[in-house]
């Protein structure tokens, strides 16, 4: 996982409230063996229609989406956060997420990022024309225009974020202590190695 610190670039305006995961991506999408590639499909019924903030030339590539309540809702498909890194989207800020998307984009490297709608209206604003910034490091929202607007996160999400760890990473970092641990043990309990050695 990539570490995540600051995050600056156009913003997808969607604004959109009750984003569930079938419109992130379709279940047709859900076949594939692979993350990638599933950014094609991504709000794909969104995409559809004419004029579609997704086919802007205005927002191409950008890393940020900005969306309303309770993104994420509907089923826990893990692909609704593959399908948004496909894209490019590194962090999506919104005034509330469901629970399960909000784990499943930390899992993956995405920050979600909660604000107040009075907030969430004025980053629309400035998005329409300009780039939004979000530094974890200070835990703000920024704009060209003097707007700071401060979130909170979870201590340990954040840390894994600066740090790029994801569960893997996690368990590797503490490999020193695994080690000793299981050394100890194995000078202190013996017998519960027996029958464990493999043969050569």
């Amino acid at each position: 996982m990539q570490p995540v610190s600051a995050i600056e670039g156009r913003a997808y305006p969607l604004g959109a409230s009750n984003v569930d995961t079938d419109v992130i991506i379709p279940a047709r999408w859900l076949k594939t063996i692979t993350r990638e590639g599933l950014g094609r499909g991504a709000f794909e019924t969104i995409r559809s229609a004419q004029g579609n903030v997704f086919d802007d030339p205005r927002f191409a590539g950008a890393p940020i989406l900005i969306a309303g309540d309770n993104f994420g809702c509907g089923s826990s498909r893990e692909h609704a956060a593959w399908a948004l890194l496909d894209m490019g989207i590194k962090a999506v800020i919104a005034p509330s997420f469901s629970d399960i998307f909000s784990g499943n984009a930390f899992k993956n490297g995405i920050l979600a990022v909660e604000l107040p709608q009075d907030q969430i209206d004025r980053l629309l604003e400035v998005a329409a024309t300009d780039p939004v910034r979000i530094d974890l490091e200070t835990q703000t929202v920024t704009t060209p225009f003097q707007d700071r607007f401060a979130f909170t996160i979870d201590p340990f999400r954040k840390h894994c974020l600066l740090e790029g760890l994801d569960e893997v990473g996690l368990t590797l970092a503490g490999a020193e202590a695994i080690g000793a641990f299981e050394q100890g043990r194995a000078q202190t309990m013996p017998w519960l190695g027996k029958g464990t050695e493999i043969a050569a």
